[in-house]
């Protein structure tokens, strides 16, 4: 059972309850039948309770664990120093502003309490990046991570399709980033949008993302924050990555091919997670042999198509008679594109 599910179910019973004894209160009132206007508005309750109780129960309660889960912790400490700020503002104002004759008296504590609250809140939200380097240079609090040369942690902006992707959990693990993996608020908002797509095949890209983005907070190996820097007056998420990537002289982390040669031409260095899997792939150069089972047809007659264990795709001249079997083949040629690679083989006449 499903929580909405169960939400609705005890909104509808208890809609229904409240309906009844309006309709009690309304027949009273207006002279009606009890039995009957009582009825009525507990119909009218279960109804209101079947659709809109999820809406003021369950949703807000994601929405709040959602934000929570994805605020970066400093921004969450700031905003929580801002709401006690606020409150101590707010409780200071009180006294005084009680003085005022009513309603004045009785309305602006309260008033102020929440202006001052929602104020504060916000602006230490806002800007904490701000208030977290004036308390490192002023206090000392919140010093920066360093390397091991003693420089300040670098960092690289992950955009979209590294996170749909997924392959960083695996490489980040691995400890070769050599840095601090950062995700702009915009982009996660972006991945959102996607999850929410009514296709299906973009919403399950969006959800994969925002698992993968979760795996990254959640691992305890891997240097990973979220930002609220945003470039206002940029409208699109990958203009917006590139702009915020030469603000902050800091590499993008990306498989989009477009989004690439864009970062280059604008001044901002691209790490290129296919350019990385290419570079590791296995390296075999022409004139060498080794074992490898054809699997398919080529596209030109007579050719055979196997794989590496790397994903590797090599092509076998006259491989298409060897279909099912594993062989020795040759290497003849190789190609290495941004795409990935692909060998050019023959047949060894030695080891058939």
């Amino acid at each position: 059972m499903s929580i909405d599910f169960a939400s609705r179910m005890v909104g509808m019973v208890i809609f229904a309850l409240i309906g009844a004894r309006l309709g009690l209160t309304a027949a009273t009132a207006f002279v009606l039948p009890e039995l009957a206007t009582s009825f009525i508005f507990a119909l009218v309750g279960i109804l209101f309770g079947l659709v809109l109780t999820p809406w003021i129960t369950v949703r807000p309660i994601r929405v709040v664990s959602r934000v929570v889960n994805e605020m970066p912790i400093e921004v969450l400490f700031t905003a929580l120093m801002g709401l006690l700020l606020g409150l101590v503002i707010g409780l200071l104002a009180a006294y005084p502003l009680s003085q005022f004759d009513e309603p004045l008296g009785t309305l602006l504590p309260p008033g102020v309490l929440i202006v001052a609250v929602y104020l504060t809140t916000t602006i230490f939200q806002l800007r904490s990046r701000e208030i977290w380097l004036f308390l490192n240079d002023w206090l000392g609090i919140g010093l920066k991570r360093q390397n091991a040369e003693g420089g300040i942690e670098r960092q690289l902006l992950l955009d979209t399709s590294v996170l749909i992707d997924g392959r960083i959990v695996d490489i980040a693990r691995t400890g070769f980033m050599g840095g601090t993996l950062v995700v702009p608020r915009f982009v996660i908002s972006e991945l959102h949008r996607v999850a929410d797509s009514s296709d299906a095949q973009r919403r399950a890209r969006g959800r994969r993302g925002l698992s993968v983005l979760n795996d990254l907070q959640r691992s305890t190996n891997v240097l990973f924050k979220i930002i609220e820097e945003d470039i206002e007056d940029v409208p699109e998420v990958d203009d917006k990555l590139v702009a915020l990537a030469v603000k902050l002289k800091a590499p993008i982390l990306t498989i989009d091919f477009p989004m690439n040669q864009v970062a280059k031409a604008n001044g901002a260095i691209v790490l290129n997670i296919n350019e990385l899997a290419n570079a590791v792939r296995s390296a075999y150069i022409p004139g060498e042999s080794f074992a490898l089972r054809i699997l398919q047809d080529g596209k030109e007659q007579g050719q055979g198509v196997g794989y590496l264990e790397d994903g590797t795709m090599i092509i076998v001249e006259g491989g298409a008679s060897f279909m099912d079997r594993t062989i020795y083949v040759e290497v003849t040629k190789l190609i290495t594109r941004d795409t990935g690679r692909i060998i050019f083989a023959k047949p060894s006449d030695s080891k058939k």
